[in-house]
C-alpha cells in the first residue's frame, strides 16, 4: 500500500532522513520509535509532502508521492494526524470537522461521514458546539483523529498521539487505533516517544536513531530484542529491570470507548 525506498530528506544544509525503507500494508498497524531526534516527525512529513524528499521513491498503492503536489496527497488516501493537535481552537467542534472534509469526495458524503465519526466519538458528539480550544486534551486529540477520518483515508498517519496525555487517556486512544485497524481496515503509522504504547498496538515496527532505522521486524521480535528492551522499554540492566505495563495492560484488554 504505502512504500518507502532509500528516501533522504533534510531541512536546508541539514540532512535528517538517511536512506529510509519501509512499507505499511493494508489493515496494517505499524509503529515508528525512538528517542526525540531521530527523524520520526520528519519522516511523517515527507510522506504527507509537507517537506520534499531529496532523493529516493515514495509510493501509495501505485501513485509517485514525489510526484504528487502536496494538497493532493490527500486525494491518494493518505491523512496526517500531526504532532501537537493542530485545530482551529476559535471554531467549533462540528466546523473543525468540516474542514477535515474538504476533498470533494468527502464533503459529497460530509452528512454520512460526520455521522460515522460521532458514533465513533461520542463525547465530540456531545461537544459539537463547544469551542475547540476549550476541549480537553484528550478531547482535542479525538478532535484530531476524528477530522483526519473525515476524509476516509486508507493510510492514517498518526505523530506523537500520546503527547503531554494522562496514562488512561493514552490507553484509550491506543485501543482506539486498534479498533480503527481492526474493525474498518484502515492501515495507520503510528510515531511515539512511548515505544511501549505504540508497539501494544502495532503488527510491525521501526526503530529510528538519528535519521536512519536501526530495527525493523514484527511486534514480537522487538518487544524481545535486548536493545529495544532496555532502551526504549525500560526493561534490562542498566534499566534495573523496571516492567513494561503499557505493552503487558493494553493487550489484554479489550473495551472500546
Amino acid at each position: 500500500m504505502l512504500e518507502l525506498a532509500n528516501i533522504d530528506a533534510g531541512y536546508g544544509g541539514f540532512q535528517a532522513l538517511f536512506g529510509i525503507s519501509m512499507s505499511v500494508k493494508a489493515g496494517e498497524a505499524v509503529a515508528v520509535i525512538g528517542s526525540n531526534g531521530a527523524g520520526k516527525t520528519t519522516l511523517l512529513r515527507v510522506i504527507s509532502g509537507l517537506l520534499p524528499a531529496s532523493s529516493g521513491t515514495m509510493s501509495m498503492e501505485g501513485t509517485a508521492l514525489r510526484e504528487t503536489p502536496p494538497h493532493k496527497i490527500v486525494e491518494t488516501g493518505i491523512a496526517h494526524v500531526p504532532e501537537g493537535r493542530r485545530l482551529f481552537p476559535r471554531l467549533s467542534v462540528e466546523n473543525n470537522l468540516k474542514i477535515g472534509a474538504f476533498v470533494p469526495a468527502a464533503r459529497a458524503k460530509f452528512a454520512q461521514r460526520l455521522a460515522f465519526v460521532y458514533e465513533l466519538f461520542p463525547r465530540l458528539k456531545e461537544r459539537r458546539t463547544q469551542l475547540a480550544g476549550t476541549l480537553s486534551g484528550g478531547e482535542r486529540q479525538m478532535l484530531a483523529l476524528a477530522t483526519a477520518l473525515l476524509c476516509r483515508p486508507a493510510v492514517l498517519l498518526v505523530d506523537e498521539l500520546s503527547l503531554g496525555l494522562a496514562p488512561a487517556v493514552v490507553e484509550r486512544l491506543m485501543i482506539l487505533v486498534a479498533r480503527l485497524r481492526d474493525e474498518l481496515g484502515l492501515a495507520v503509522l503510528l510515531v511515539e516517544q512511548n515505544a511501549g504504547a505504540a508497539l501494544a498496538v502495532a503488527d510491525y515496527g521501526y526503530v529510528m536513531e538519528h535519521g536512519r532505522v536501526v530495527y525493523d521486524g514484527p511486534r514480537d521480535r522487538l518487544l524481545a530484542h535486548a536493545d529495544v528492551r532496555e532502551f526504549y522499554l525500560g526493561v534490562g540492566h542498566r534499566a534495573g529491570r523496571k516492567s513494561y505495563t503499557d505493552v503487558k495492560q493494553y493487550r489484554r484488554r479489550r473495551r472500546w470507548f
